[in-house]
């Protein structure tokens, strides 16, 4: 008893005393001095935003716009199903087909030029390696979709989806 006594007690010493080496230079903690604020210079012109960056960030994950290419995709063979869905605020345009080749990959729907107002005309496009032809055709299949606002959607009555064999066309 008395020797926990006697620890407890030196032990409250020892805490109490932490206050005055807190600022002394046995504190590895104050080798350094403290931090001292000032403000950062501004590169920016006046009036802009410094947060947001004026060059474009280079990334791993991002490739830079410059750097884009044209897509090579190449319509897709036989043209399965398009279905257009009603969701708040739009549509989606939803379209399955078949590739000629197996693994198919990169799949887009493109929208194509077209002089009628309201139409709009897709190709169903996918980047293709030299492959085996004689696979199933779950190895060949490809779906894609793509959202159109009402906005987008004013004015039109009929939506095309393009293949190389078929087309197939929805009408509102």
């Amino acid at each position: 008893m008395k020797a926990s006594l006697g620890g407890i007690l030196i032990g409250a010493l020892v805490l109490s005393s932490c206050g005055t080496v807190r600022d002394s230079r046995f504190n590895p903690f104050n080798w350094f001095g403290g931090a001292v604020s000032r403000p950062a210079p501004v590169a920016t012109a006046p009036g802009a935003n410094p947060l947001i960056p004026t060059t474009p960030t280079v990334s791993i994950f991002r490739r830079n716009r410059a750097e884009e290419t044209v897509y090579l995709g190449q319509p897709i063979a036989v043209i399965n199903e398009l279905l257009v869905e009603r969701r708040p605020g739009g549509a989606i345009v939803r379209t399955t087909g078949i590739a000629s080749q197996a693994g198919p990959f990169d799949v887009r729907l493109t929208l194509e030029d077209q002089p009628d107002p309201s139409a709009l005309v897709y190709t169903l496009n996918a980047l293709q390696r030299p492959g085996p032809r004689n696979t199933g055709p779950d190895a060949r299949k490809v779906t894609a979709a793509t959202y159109l606002s009402d906005n987008e959607l004013i004015g039109i009555s009929r939506i095309e989806v393009r293949g190389a064999q078929n087309i197939l066309t929805t009408r509102r």
